[in-house]
């Protein structure tokens, strides 16, 4: 409790802030955070009023549930309509499909449910031998490991996993290339960190010179970390800094990651609003793939109806749009009855921003 109270200090906050003000001498810096938990403390907490004018940071696609595609939820809404029973995490119950959710399709009579976990998953299907389940798998890294744990056990006869992992790095690696798209420097999320070690954004400092800094998730974390972005862009350096050391190392769980590269192999692959990005996501091998619910019920990849007609989601997911500048917004999408993808998830950048505000 003492660690949370310095971490939420106003003295020590107001003490950070003055020294990016110092630091940042008037220059313009836009920093992009691609984690929907930072976005939830940085806007719950006001820290976009609180730093310098000078000082912008902005929401990259940190939230899974919104770069989840509707090609992968159509196949869930399919197979909940082929009498599968379909598991999922109950932030991926609402997302749009091409046409249903799995919300809508549970509303229709199929068998939808909602688990904290795959362990979770496992214990169902075994309770019910004669129903066929599938695991509707999505996440970042940090969700990999659990699911590889329990696939390399040896999942039950009767269930199977449909999988829409993605990962991090490659996408942060592929926002650097948009021409339309213009930022000094990256707050990593911890929580991905912790798996895959800071090492990993070496790449981006090394090869694209884009500072990096990991980052914790209280608000004084989140200052101090845009201090570090800040006195690196002053001192004409690029490199990886880690501010979230009291949870994230340089090599990071390596248990975990190799669990994951034992169970998946890295794909190309589809994200909602941002298109193919390569080497960004995760299939199952060929010893296990016959856990793979496409390979089992014989589901093509087909692509889906990604963003509805008036929905910017594309855009906030880049960090070109805020939510507020999306005419739906509060109006025809809100956290009751969401449009978009974006204001689906508790992660979500205009689901956040419409519980707390600008």
């Amino acid at each position: 409790m003492e660690l949370l109270r310095d971490f939420r200090s106003r003295g020590l906050a107001r003490r950070c802030i003055q020294a990016i003000e110092e630091l940042s001498s008037g220059e313009e810096y836009t920093f992009m955070h691609v984690c929907g938990t930072h976005e939830q403390s940085i806007t719950r907490h006001g820290l976009r009023s609180l730093l310098p004018a000078n000082i912008r940071l902005i929401a990259g696609p940190g939230c899974p549930v919104c770069v989840t595609p509707a090609g992968d939820v159509d196949a869930a809404v399919e197979l909940a309509e082929q009498d599968k029973v379909v598991l999922t995490y109950g932030d991926a119950l609402r997302v749009p499909g091409s046409e249903l959710s799995l919300a809508q399709a549970k509303a229709r009579g199929a068998d939808v449910r909602v688990v904290y976990s795959i362990r979770e998953a496992v214990k169902l299907a075994r309770r019910s031998p004669g129903r066929e389940f599938v695991f509707f798998s999505i996440g970042l890294d940090t969700t990999a490991p659990s699911v590889a744990m329990e696939v390399k056990r040896g999942l039950p006869a009767n269930l199977s996993v449909l999988n829409a992992l993605r990962l991090t790095v490659p996408v942060m690696e592929l926002l650097l290339g948009m021409g339309d798209l213009r930022f000094e420097g990256y707050l990593a999320p911890g929580h991905v960190s912790a798996v895959i070690g800071a090492r990993a954004y070496e790449v981006l400092a090394k090869a694209y010179g884009m500072p990096v800094v990991v980052s914790g998730f209280e608000p004084l974390d989140i200052l101090l970390s845009v201090a570090m972005l800040v006195k690196q862009l002053r001192e004409g350096e690029a490199r990886v800094e880690n501010e979230y050391s009291r949870v994230v190392s340089y090599e990071g769980n390596q248990i975990a990651q190799r669990l994951v590269e034992e169970v998946f192999e890295v794909a190309t692959v589809h994200w909602r609003g941002i298109g193919r990005v390569p080497f960004s996501g995760l299939r199952l091998r060929e010893e296990f793939s016959g856990f793979d619910a496409r390979e089992r019920y014989g589901l093509e990849q087909r692509s889906g109806r990604d963003i509805r007609p008036g929905c910017s989601c594309h855009l906030v997911i880049t960090g070109k749009l805020s939510p507020q500048e999306c005419t739906m917004f509060g109006r025809a999408c809100t956290p009751a009855k969401p449009y978009g993808p974006c204001m689906v998830s508790s992660e979500g950048t205009c689901n956040v921003a419409y519980r707390y505000g600008g």
